[in-house]
C-alpha cells in the first residue's frame, strides 16, 4: 500500500512541476560573450556542443540566460559577433 501511495504522490508532484519548468524555458534568450571556458550551452566556433569552449568571454559563444538578463551583464549581448 505504502509502494501504490509513493507512486501515486510522485506522479501527481511530476504533473505539478513540469507546467512551470517548460514555461520557465520558454522565458530564456541565448546571452553571448559571457560564457567561462568550457562552460558554454551548445555549439560555436567550429565545435558540436555545449561544454567545449576553449576560451572565457569570447563573443561567439552563449549561455541562456532568463530574458531580459543578458542586458544588465557586462560583455553580455543578445547577438552573436
Amino acid at each position: 500500500m505504502t509502494t501504490t501511495r509513493l507512486a501515486i504522490a510522485s506522479a501527481l508532484a511530476a504533473a505539478l512541476v513540469l507546467p512551470a519548468a517548460t514555461q520557465a524555458q520558454g522565458n530564456m534568450e541565448r546571452c553571448y560573450g559571457v560564457a567561462k571556458a568550457g562552460k558554454n550551452d551548445c555549439a560555436a566556433n567550429g565545435h558540436a556542443c555545449a561544454g567545449q569552449s576553449k576560451t572565457n568571454a569570447d563573443a561567439k559563444e552563449w549561455v541562456k540566460v532568463p530574458a531580459g538578463t543578458c542586458d544588465r551583464i557586462v560583455g553580455g549581448n543578445t547577438k552573436s559577433k
